[in-house]
């Protein structure tokens, strides 16, 4: 058996969390909270990097947040405001070069360009849905709710979500702009 170098972090692992609440709303959470970070970087590990600070502040800050019902909107702006100070505090350094340095283009791999259009044919085409199917696609698909869980936000039936939300995928189906008839 090999004894750990840095006993305190091992001790660490194994002690239970001060904030449980805590630790229960990053695993419920974690998945849309990482879809934010990921629209506010262009690179996956810089947006896990981010979701992991904003989440070291919101831990530091736990016991002084009085509405924990609001955590959500609390996370997203410490998110927001700690990319914008990590685009605030980097360091430019431009070096003058013959060619202009171009990635290999890598085989089987997407576009980022053509991603890109196509995220924002998606919100075109979510833009012209009815206010009401809009607002249900993007609680469903954008911020990962359930269809009960939809229904109670909008305070309608789960049947009327279903619904609504077929038909709003049917008009995207539809939409000349995406490109997806079959």
């Amino acid at each position: 058996m090999t004894t750990p170098v840095c006993t305190s972090a091992s001790n660490a692992m194994t002690r239970p969390s001060p904030y449980p609440s805590f630790t229960s709303y990053v695993r419920a959470r974690q998945p849309v909270l990482l879809r934010t970070a990921r629209s506010l970087t262009a690179n996956p590990s810089d947006a896990e990097d981010l979701l992991q600070t904003a989440l070291t502040k919101t831990y530091v800050a736990w016991e002084r947040i009085e509405d924990h019902r609001a955590l959500d909107g609390y996370v997203r702006r410490a998110l927001l405001n700690t990319r914008t100070s990590q685009w605030r505090k980097r360091k430019v350094d431009e070096y003058v070069c013959d060619e202009l340095p171009e990635p290999e283009p890598q085989s089987g791999a997407e576009d980022p360009a053509e991603r890109q259009a196509l995220r924002d044919a998606m919100w075109r085409a979510i833009m012209k849905l009815p206010a009401r199917q809009r607002a249900m696609v993007v609680l469903r698909y954008y911020e990962d709710l359930s269809e009960a869980q939809t229904a109670a936000v909008l305070g309608v039936s789960v049947g009327t979500v279903k619904s609504a939300v077929s038909r709003a995928l049917g008009k995207l189906r539809e939409d000349s702009e995406l490109g997806l008839v079959r």
